[in-house]
């Protein structure tokens, strides 16, 4: 079968190409066009538009951008016309890919979603279009089943890729002497910093997290470096402060840790699966009229994925003017002292890992995907 596929972030490049991996598997004849990214390549068919050329974040991004945008769609629709698939598939990126699924629709090619748009968070009307739009939605999170059922809308829930990725990470029997040598550190026991991806997160949220480390001296801090940022971003930032950064190694550090500083995201995940105590901190722009904006526009009662599958508080959540250097080091302090406090995390991490269900999370999107196109 033919497959015609949009990716638009680094992300969305990591789960497609998993994907089509699990597509060839189970389709001997798969033929993959899309837009997407190296990790896609690397699996086979034509790339269009790699991710970098459309991921605009942002008002004033898009705006000064809106000619390549505009110019992005028209390849896509001719290309889509052109390869006649027998299905699309969107990766997340809900801006550009909720109108092409629109276009889809109206010239009678099917739509799958895999890894839905974060609709139950904001903007929620979007919602709509899917249902119009979509054929059949993929979810990862088990919290997306209750939200779409609430419009009438069934969709599959597949497992989560983290979950995938974290099972089958590298390094999993490497001790904490091994890695100590390996980034040539010190003895002392880790504080693992993960500050989030995009530069201006980063900007915003590791200065804070930098002079909670000083108020630490019998560990090291150690930060988890974002594979799209390089070492001179974190040594802008940092100034004075002397704070290790390791690339290419997440999942290694957090395994190593006893405890994390974490921004809010898939990281969270990341350190509940590994079972590493850990503080959610977030900041955006506009000081406290940042939270009022928040809670006008974000429709859900949590911002961090752990607490969100939970549906309740198992992690502290220290959003904008209470991401303080005071509130942070206090939240950490208790996890690395209170026993107690330290087990409860860990039990509800326990909880949410089990909602998220066993790894395969491609393998069944992919076969679940052909089962419906073969029986449609």
């Amino acid at each position: 079968m033919k497959y015609f596929i949009i990716a638009g972030e680094a992300s969305g490049d990591l789960h497609a190409s998993h994907l089509m991996r699990e597509l060839k598997r189970a389709d001997g004849n798969a033929e993959f066009v899309f837009f997407g990214g190296d990790l896609m390549l690397h699996e086979g068919g034509t790339l269009l538009k790699h991710y970098r050329e459309m991921a605009f974040m942002g008002l004033i991004p898009v705006l000064l951008n809106l000619g390549k945008i505009k110019k992005n769609f028209r390849i896509a629709e001719q290309k889509l016309l052109e390869f006649k698939p027998d299905v699309l598939i969107l990766v997340d990126y809900p801006g550009f890919n909720l109108r092409m699924a629109e276009f889809a629709h109206l010239h009678g090619i099917k739509v799958f979603y895999y890894i839905s748009p974060k609709i139950w968070a904001w903007k929620t009307k979007r919602v709509h279009k899917v249902k119009k739009f979509v054929d059949e939605m993929f979810t990862i999170f088990p919290f997306e089943t209750a939200f779409y059922k609430k419009y009438n809308y069934p969709v599959r829930f597949v497992g989560n890729p983290t979950i995938d990725e974290l099972f089958s990470r590298p390094n999993q029997q490497e001790t904490f002497i091994e890695f100590l040598m390996r980034n040539n550190l010190t003895n002392k026991p880790i504080i693992a910093l993960l500050a989030g991806s995009r530069r201006q997160e980063i900007k915003r949220i590791l200065p804070v997290l930098a002079e909670v480390s000083l108020r630490f001296p019998e560990f090291q801090f150690v930060i988890g470096g974002a594979p799209s940022q390089h070492q001179s971003l974190y040594s802008e930032v940092l100034g004075k402060i002397p704070i290790p950064v390791v690339f290419g190694q997440t999942y290694e550090l957090l395994q190593q840790s006893s405890a994390a500083l974490v921004a809010s995201g898939t990281a969270t995940l990341e350190t509940a699966y590994l079972q590493i105590p850990q503080v959610v901190c977030y900041r955006i722009e506009a000081g406290k009229l940042g939270t009022v904006v928040k809670d006008l526009i974000v429709k859900i009662p949590y911002f961090s994925l752990v607490n969100l599958i939970a549906n309740r508080e198992i992690v502290k959540e220290l959003f904008q003017q209470y991401c303080t250097v005071d509130a942070v080091g206090n939240e950490l302090k208790r996890i690395l002292s209170d026993t107690d406090y330290r087990e409860f995390m860990l039990k509800g991490y326990n909880e949410v890992i089990s909602a998220l269900g066993r790894p395969g999370c491609a393998e069944r999107a992919a076969n679940m995907m052909i089962e419906l196109l073969r029986t449609k």
